[in-house]
């Protein structure tokens, strides 16, 4: 093996720059005696890591088409940025980490120029724009899934070179500590039944779906004063956004209980705590099923974002934990849908005992499907594998050149 591997890896949002966190790490500790440089574009996980920044991703996380179209000249500037480094550098691999829009393209471009493309957490194609199945299969050279249907969906589609190595999640989430110590460090009640209300990571997630939440909780307290709510804020920076969004909730009248809490940077400690979780459809809701809090998944985007998106889509389910058990296990309530009537109604219903040990009986059979762990440490062993396969071709090639 060379002395040396350079690796550039993408990520454009807060979750593809922890697994990615994750997959660098255990390539580094997987790689010895081999030397493994690593630059991209990188979030504040990955940096911690000590990836060379060429890029911070942090602000290429934006949802809705008309945002994205407005971002545009900023996707521009990076993805030109990007791929004229790694022409530059030339790296043994380029692993994408999930953002589709903007990797996929990447991709495309990068591997006209005879790099080696590898992406992990692969896009989830079999909900919507099958189509990019194309794409894959012509310009990626490694796809990782983390889904267990995934797999076999990807080959029926006639795409070979593809490996499920596990879900990121799995044997990974789980609380710091209990719910007596959370109650206590927040001043709840540990007696009285706590509402986990997790209004998404992104500000545009955030400004439409925390409303019809705080709603929410005010419907519930009227019915019960006894609930405790808690707000599950991604990072610290999110706290002023909540704030303002809560001035202007209660300026037009609207009532919030009187046990309402945010806490930051502490979802997992939240959702172990919670008796029920309203949760923001997307990794935060298979979060909440592997912890094993019962859960309603909701989301609400702009009239003209939905009406654009929802034909596209062709799943029967679209929450992550629904899909993995092939069944309606959470409830759905998705744009229209989602009320503080059809929300509080929900959370009333898993918050009585049979429902609730019901649910959790459920989300336990359906997350086993997921693996017992170590992801981040397969993906690591098949991208080291990947790298070792085409330097041994490489080595060959350039010897038959010479006895040629």
């Amino acid at each position: 093996m060379p002395q040396n591997y350079k690796i550039m890896i993408v990520v454009g949002e807060f979750s593809g720059d922890a697994h990615a966190a994750h997959l660098v790490a255990a390539l580094k500790e997987l790689s010895p005696p081999v030397s493994l440089e690593f630059f991209g574009s990188t979030g504040q996980k990955l940096r911690l890591q000590e990836v060379e920044t060429i890029l911070k991703a942090d602000d290429l996380s934006i949802v809705g088409l008309p945002e994205i179209a407005r971002a545009l000249p900023m996707f521009w500037r990076a993805f030109r940025r990007l791929k004229q480094t790694a022409i530059e550098r030339q790296p043994d691999a380029v692993v994408l980490v999930d953002f589709p829009e903007f990797n996929l393209k990447l991709a495309k471009s990068l591997k006209k120029k005879n790099l080696k493309i590898i992406y992990y957490i692969s896009p989830q194609l079999w909900a919507w724009r099958k189509y990019r199945v194309r794409t894959i299969k012509k310009y990626v050279d490694l796809l990782l899934t983390i889904l267990p249907f995934e797999k076999d969906w990807y080959r029926e589609q006639g795409i070979s070179h593809v490996e499920f190595v596990g879900n990121p999640l799995a044997g990974e989430v789980k609380a710091l500590y209990g719910k007596a110590e959370f109650c206590a460090k927040y001043g709840l009640d540990a007696a009285h039944p706590i509402v986990a209300l997790l209004p998404g990571s992104r500000q545009k997630e955030i400004m439409k779906i925390l409303t019809p939440m705080l709603e929410t909780a005010s419907l519930m307290a009227q019915k019960n004063q006894a609930l405790q709510f808690v707000v599950a804020l991604a990072s610290r920076r999110q706290r002023d956004e909540v704030q303002k969004i809560i001035k202007i909730a209660t300026e037009n009248s609207l009532k919030l209980p009187k046990n309402l809490f945010l806490v930051a940077e502490e979802t997992r400690e939240v959702l172990h705590a919670a008796d029920v979780a309203a949760v923001t459809s997307g990794t935060a809701t298979l979060e909440a099923a592997i912890i094993g809090t019962p859960l309603a998944i909701v989301y609400k985007t702009s009239a003209f974002n939905y009406k654009l998106i929802r034909p596209l889509i062709n799943v029967e389910h679209f929450g992550l934990i629904n899909l993995i058990a092939k069944e309606r296990i959470a409830t759905e309530l998705f744009q229209d849908e989602f009320t503080r009537e059809a929300l509080s109604e929900d959370l009333f219903r898993l918050l009585q005992p049979f429902e609730n040990k019901r649910m959790r009986a459920k989300l336990k059979e359906a997350v086993k499907t997921l693996g017992d762990g170590g992801a981040a440490n397969r993906a690591a062993q098949a991208i080291l594998d990947f790298l070792q396969v085409n330097q041994n071709a490489a080595a060959k090639k350039h010897t038959n050149k010479q006895t040629d």
